[in-house]
């Protein structure tokens, strides 16, 4: 009788003291968490001369998913770029610009430029949950036509050439071949 009453003052006690901690680590969780869901869909790209690096681009793609077949919503990245030349360098982000000299950089979506640009300042509410972020990069919000299920942001330039950052709206896993 002795040993069954111990039992459950010990269960008792162990139970109280994890719902005390569970409210603690889902209110920790739950502040992180939108930090974590875009850190998913981030991917970033260098251009190098040589062995150094003359640009760096971080591209997270802000899509939510839904159940929607016929989802024709625009894609809508927030980028940051930081140039080795800051002074010099220039994001080209207008659909009539091209490149003209080796300090343009273009940012492409499937080959179509964007149809909004939104320059985002260092403060910027929108800039708070997202990793990467740096007081010499230059951040923007880009919202670029539909695209399929699986797609390509294309960082180019005349001198350096190009790097391809490879997004999907499903998990990339379904892509590959190879076992777990």
């Amino acid at each position: 009788m002795l040993k069954l009453f111990m039992g459950w003052v010990v269960i008792a006690l162990l139970v109280g003291c994890s719902s005390k901690e569970e409210r603690v680590l889902l209110a920790s969780f739950q502040k992180t968490d939108a930090y974590h869901k875009h850190l998913q869909r981030t991917e970033k790209a260098e251009l190098f001369d040589g062995n150094t690096s003359v640009a760096f681009i971080t591209a997270t793609h802000l899509y939510t998913a839904n159940n929607d077949k016929n989802d024709t919503r625009d894609e809508v990245f927030i980028i940051g770029v930081q140039f080795e030349d800051n002074d010099n360098a220039r994001m080209t982000l207008d659909k009539n610009e091209t490149l003209t000299n080796d300090n343009d950089y273009i940012l492409t979506l499937n080959k179509n430029h964007a149809i909004k640009v939104i320059p985002l300042s260092h403060d910027d509410i929108r800039l708070k949950e997202f990793s990467f972020v740096t007081s010499w990069g230059k951040y923007y919000e880009l919202t670029y036509p539909h695209a399929k299920v699986r797609f390509s942001l294309v960082f180019s330039n005349a001198r350096y050439g190009d790097k391809a950052l490879i997004f999907s709206k499903i998990p990339k896993f379904v892509y590959t071949k190879k076992g777990f």
